[in-house]
């Protein structure tokens, strides 16, 4: 192969830890804490403990898939990864799931948090459930869509930006925050707040696994730091040391930041309106209305690296001859080296899933009982697509190394099995017991398996078609 057509190892050991930590650090810190103590009842302990296991099973996962990495050198993603060890139809199954659901679900979501921050930010009252929410999320997605196909350059510096400025909000509650809260009480009084107790007494499971659901939204993301190992010095070495200690600094910095904003308000305030309310006691109004900015253009530069990636999925199945249409899927635009097609299919995948998540979160829901959470269901879908990608690897390289090749990736198909537990029962069991005490049925993850399993049989039908000969 031609050295010229290679990509450089011009990447170090700390250069790939700050894109661990860049690539997970986003939006989901900042609302999903609200949601992890609405689910925990306040509990600031089962809180935090709701952090650290969602943050081992990204460990645990992200580990295994870095040793993937240095093993298969010329692999780039999941799936790859998947074609590697499991097989063909099977990587192509994972790539239709990602193209048409996981990216553009989330991609979605973030669309709505980025409009939710922006209107609170004018306004900390501020429906966010109303029509102006919604079209400015719809103005986001469009306006993302856009900086990414017409102009890839200032999307990648956008990105870089976003990435320095995330950081802000998260390093002063951090600091002030906690520095506060030891000062004038208010920490101390957050942790010795009494929660409503669960029915069994002790320790309250149903509160602790809805809390690792939602927890697992705020650490998604780091699968895509995998595709770095062919630009990365001594990746056999470097990769799963800067996964491992790039998601330890998240966890850290996650439950830092979730004890830090009992410094700026109360635990019932945080409840009900979330992060901005201790911004704005901690900082004031000016300082708080400066600090919801930055989570505005943090919540932008993630949606900005979820559009890139969605605008390319469809084209990675394309290239290979599969999907639909793969011949005008696969072109590139010549002026900007993007593939425009793909990108205006994806850009409809992410404005259904969008208005999905928008009418399912209104107060009168408007599908009703089929109604889900699409913010964190395909991302617990992800890790069920890992646990065959682990076993083939088991099968295939266990037999040497047997720590790094069998015991860490058995240990990650019982973190992943651990998480599918967590959606049956948190999105599943749960809302069924609370809606059956009202005389009303609701079984979320249903819904969702049966549009999953809709359009999974849709991209089958189209694989089904290209290898009948």
């Amino acid at each position: 192969m031609d050295n010229n057509n290679q990509l450089q190892k011009h990447y170090g050991l700390f250069t790939a830890i700050c894109m661990v930590v860049g690539i997970v650090i986003g939006s989901g810190v900042f609302f999903k804490a609200q949601d992890i103590l609405n689910y925990t009842g306040g509990n600031m302990w089962l809180g935090i403990l709701a952090w650290l296991v969602g943050g081992a099973v990204m460990i645990l996962c992200a580990f295994t898939f870095a040793n993937m990495a240095t093993k298969y050198v010329k692999v780039n993603g999941v799936v790859d990864y998947a074609e590697a060890v499991v097989g063909e139809r099977y990587a192509y199954m994972t790539g239709w799931f990602i193209s048409t659901i996981y990216y553009p679900a989330m991609t979605g979501v973030l669309a709505w948090v980025t409009a939710r921050y922006t209107v609170t930010l004018f306004d900390p009252t501020a429906d966010v459930t109303s029509g102006l929410c919604m079209a400015l999320g719809t103005l986001y997605l469009c306006l993302m869509y856009a900086v990414n196909v017409l102009s890839p350059r200032i999307a990648g510096k956008f990105q870089i930006a976003t990435t320095v400025i995330k950081l802000i909000p998260l390093a002063a509650i951090v600091l002030i925050g906690t520095t506060a809260g030891l000062i004038n009480g208010n920490t101390t009084a957050a942790f010795s707040a009494e929660a409503a107790p669960s029915a069994a007494g002790g320790l309250d499971l149903s509160a602790l696994l809805a809390g690792v659901a939602a927890a697992t939204f705020a650490y998604d993301g780091w699968i895509i730091s995998t595709s770095i190992n062919a630009e990365l010095k001594d990746p056999k070495k470097n990769l799963p040391i800067a996964l491992v200690l790039g998601a330890v600094i998240i966890i850290v910095v996650y439950v830092l930041y979730f004890i830090g904003l009992t410094g700026g308000a109360t635990v019932d305030v945080l409840r009900a309106v979330g992060s901005p309310a201790a911004f704005r006691a901690l900082f004031g109004s000016v300082g708080g209305t400066l600090f919801n900015a930055c989570i505005v253009l943090s919540c932008c530069g993630t949606l900005n690296g979820l559009m890139l990636a969605c605008t390319r999925s469809l084209y990675s199945l394309s290239v290979r001859g599969q999907g639909p249409r793969p011949a005008m899927f696969s072109q590139l635009d010549p002026q900007t080296n993007i593939p425009s097609n793909s990108g205006v299919l994806a850009l409809l995948f992410c404005a259904a899933w969008y208005f999905y998540f928008y009418a399912s979160n209104l107060t009168t829901p408007t599908f009703g009982v089929f109604s889900f959470d699409s913010s964190e269901l395909p991302i617990i879908t992800i890790y069920a697509i890992y646990i065959p990608i682990f076993i083939m690897f088991i099968k295939k390289e266990g037999k040497k190394q047997r720590f790094k090749n069998t015991v860490m990736p058995a240990l990650a198909v019982l973190a992943a099995l651990f998480i599918m537990f967590v959606a049956l029962y948190a999105h599943g069991i749960r809302p069924y017991l609370a809606a059956a005490a009202e005389g009303r049925f609701a079984f979320p993850v249903l819904f969702y398996l049966i549009v999953f399993a809709i359009i999974m049989s849709i991209g089958a039908l189209f694989y089904k078609k290209q290898n009948q000969g």
